[in-house]
């Protein structure tokens, strides 16, 4: 069986009963993804980040790098069975408060669409909390759309422009 590379972003905004606050449930499901999902390659420091949407919580935000025997959607479905397994309530309003959140960012098989994912994620572009910690894990790794690495991405969505006169 063929091994899977991906970057995988994980996100907490809630405190957990048993696992405790936002940074202390996004380290301890980088264990339990080590331990089940794959092997866990490098891990991302953890940061925090503005929230998106109506959520007034402030997030804990990282990345990692996996190596899965799993497929992409059999990844997604564990993934999607580890958040409900730490409390995870799927229905409702998107970007609610939540103990933990997973995505797939990219897959070493390149682009990957079904009616249920879509790798490259479409937003991380877009998005600091994802692009910072994926490019300090894996800044080489190209996204299959733009052909552009990480690092690359991740500078010019940070990069300053200029003030106008």
């Amino acid at each position: 069986m063929s091994k899977h590379g991906y970057i995988v972003a994980l996100g907490s905004n809630q405190r957990h009963p048993h696992f405790g606050a936002p940074r202390d449930v996004v380290a301890a499901a980088m264990e339990i993804i080590d331990e089940t999902l794959g092997k866990v390659r490098a891990r991302s420091p953890i940061i925090d980040s503005a929230p998106v949407g109506p959520s007034q919580r402030r997030y804990a935000n990282a990345a990692l790098v996996l190596e899965s025997k799993l497929a992409p959607t059999g990844l997604l479905h564990c993934l999607q069975e580890a958040e409900a397994a730490f409390g995870r309530v799927r229905r409702g309003q998107r970007w609610r408060s939540r103990p933990l959140d997973l995505d797939i960012v990219l897959w070493s098989g390149g682009i990957f669409a079904s009616p249920e994912l879509l790798i490259p994620h479409p937003l991380f572009r877009e998005r600091d909390f994802v692009l910072g910690p994926a490019a300090a894990v894996a800044p080489g790794w190209r996204d299959p759309v733009s052909g552009l690495t990480l690092k690359h991405l991740h500078a010019r969505l940070t990069r300053r422009r200029p003030v106008p006169r």
